[in-house]
This record gives structure tokens, sequence and C-alpha cells, in this order.
């Protein structure tokens, strides 16, 4: 798939840890891949490249969503909604409106109205290690705002987040529960 050979390229030098975590991202969106019936090629593309922007040769603005989402739009012409998937991850406005940056995420990529793909994207994200590995929301809630710290910019975000975050993360729980075995 494309879409991981791009993230490889571009996180697997410069960023090991991310590309573990973009990798484990990967694995749990094909593991729910039948939530999002007809999507999963595009859960999949999303998940493996939700932290391209962290690439050190791709940070224009500093805010990995805009600068992943842009870099997919203009040099790989992605398809907009998977560009609109990386942009927005994980309730990426809200960090946008702390950097100043959300009239422009807004504006160049608006969010999707598909709320089981972004809540799929969500529960990929927030259910996965820095490493890689699978836990839970609460523990990868705490890991980010341990790494950061809570009055940064990402603690503040987290905070507001969370609540939305653990929402979208309990929708796909109960959505797989409800899925017959």
């Amino acid at each position: 798939m494309w879409a991981h050979t791009v993230a490889e390229a571009e996180l697997r030098g410069p960023l090991p840890r991310r590309w573990l975590h973009s990798l484990g991202v990967s694995q749990r969106a094909a593991e729910i891949a039948e939530l999002v019936e007809g999507d999963a090629e595009l859960l999949a593309s999303a998940a493996v490249l939700h932290d391209v922007g962290y690439a050190p040769r791709l940070t224009v603005t500093g805010f990995h969503p805009l600068d992943g989402a842009r870099f997919l739009r203009e040099t790989h012409a992605a398809e907009e909604r998977l560009t609109r998937l990386v942009a927005n991850h994980s309730f990426a406005l809200l960090e946008a409106e702390e950097r100043g940056l959300r009239a422009v995420l807004e504006a160049e990529f608006p969010l999707l109205d598909d709320q089981r793909l972004v809540d799929a994207l969500v529960y990929c994200d927030m259910t996965t290690t820095p490493d890689g590995e699978v836990t839970s929301a609460d523990a990868r809630l705490a890991e980010i705002t341990g790494r950061y710290g809570s009055d940064s910019l990402v603690g503040r975000f987290i905070r507001r987040a969370s609540p939305e975050i653990l929402a979208a993360v309990g929708r796909v729980e109960a959505a797989l529960a409800a899925q017959p075995r």
C-alpha cells in the first residue's frame, strides 16, 4: 500500500519510535476494519499516515496534523477524505485552537461528517502506545500528559480533548462488543 511506503520513508529513519507507533495504529485499524465496511482501506491509510507530519523535513507550521495533511495533498495528491482524516485526527482541531491555527485547519481541511471513521481513527491512535503496543485510552492519555507536561500546550489540549477522545473510544468499543463472534 502506498500509504505504508510513504509513512515508512518519512518516519522510520528520523523518528523510529513514531514509526513504531504508526505501525501499531495501522495494526489496530486492521483489527477493527469490519466496523468501517467499505472504508477499511481509507482507515488503514489514515492510520499509518496520521503522524507523518512529525517528519522533520515536512515541518512547516510545527503542527503535525496540518503539516502532514498538506504534504499528502500537495506531494501525493492524496484523496480529500484521507487528508481531512489526517488533519483532524484525535480532535486535532482543539490543539489547532491552542496554537492559533484553528481557522487555517478548518478552512483547508474541514471535519469529516462520517463519525464512524473519525471514531475509528481516534480509537486506533489512542489505544496504541508510542512503541506500537496496545493500551487503554486512559493509559495513553496519561502517557501523553506525562510526556509533555500538564501545563504544556499539548497537555492543555489533551485535558480539553479527553472527554471527546474517551467518548469516541467508547463508541468503537461498544460497536466491537456488538459484533457477532
